[in-house]
């Protein structure tokens, strides 16, 4: 179970269905909010850098701070529409690089799964069984579980699947979707919608390799350290 931080303008935030304008929860400072979990037991870090993600144009600086802050692995996404991006994020310190418009494109695809390997993981934000793009202000022509497949075509190391309608909703993840996406045999990791520790256990059953929880922690529905219990027992 990964938390996670989504920075708009310098701070932590949830979005509801990916949408800037309407933030549904404030949470403070980035560094304070990292360091916060890194005590509470968390492993690894999911940083979204939501000005990259709507602007195309990450910033680097936001894993620095993140790393310096807490020395944990971060995997970062948000705007990494480039071979030169995923590098910067790479050698400001990330372990993992979330890429999610740019992997649309097969010859995209197929240098950034030579080039970075492990490092990389492909967003599938899912919009009525359509991948969204560009800061999921665009909705594509591609089926999600078609882009999922020709991942596993070409080697990609896992899969992060994020159903836009139920992100930061507290509405419950979608299990039907992932249980479809799962199937073309990537790991997964899910995101969007989920709200309670039941919701975790019900991610991990389905057999993903992990969930990601942002606002159900935020808002106080359970608490870090309740969560990597819930998923280990």
């Amino acid at each position: 179970m990964l938390p996670a931080i989504d920075v708009l303008a310098g701070r932590v935030v949830r979005l509801s269905e990916g949408r800037r304008d309407a933030v549904t929860l404030e949470g403070g400072d980035p560094e304070a909010l990292a360091r916060r979990y890194r005590d509470e037991g968390a492993a690894r870090l999911h940083v979204v850098d939501l000005d990259g993600a709507f602007d195309g144009s990450p910033t680097p600086t936001l894993v620095e701070l993140l790393v310096a802050a807490t020395s944990l692995p971060i995997q970062v996404g948000g705007g990494y529409r480039t071979l030169a991006a995923i590098e910067a994020a790479l050698g400001a310190g990330a372990d993992r690089v979330m890429v999610g418009t740019a992997a649309l494109e097969r010859i995209f695809l197929d240098r950034a799964v030579a080039q970075f390997g492990h490092a990389l993981i492909v967003a599938v934000d899912v919009r009525d069984g359509m991948v969204a793009a560009s800061g999921w202000t665009e909705t594509s022509a591609t089926p999600a579980v078609e882009h999922a497949a020709r991942c596993a075509e070409v080697g990609v190391a896992r899969l992060l699947v994020t159903s836009t309608h139920r992100d930061g909703s507290l509405g419950g993840p979608d299990l039907d979707l992932l249980a479809t996406v799962a199937a073309v045999g990537l790991p997964v990791i899910a995101a969007g919608g989920v709200a309670s520790l039941a919701d975790l256990v019900a991610i991990r059953d389905l057999g993903c390799e992990g969930a990601i929880a942002g606002s159900a922690l935020l808002a106080g529905r359970f608490t870090l350290p309740e969560a990597l219990a819930a998923v280990a027992g």
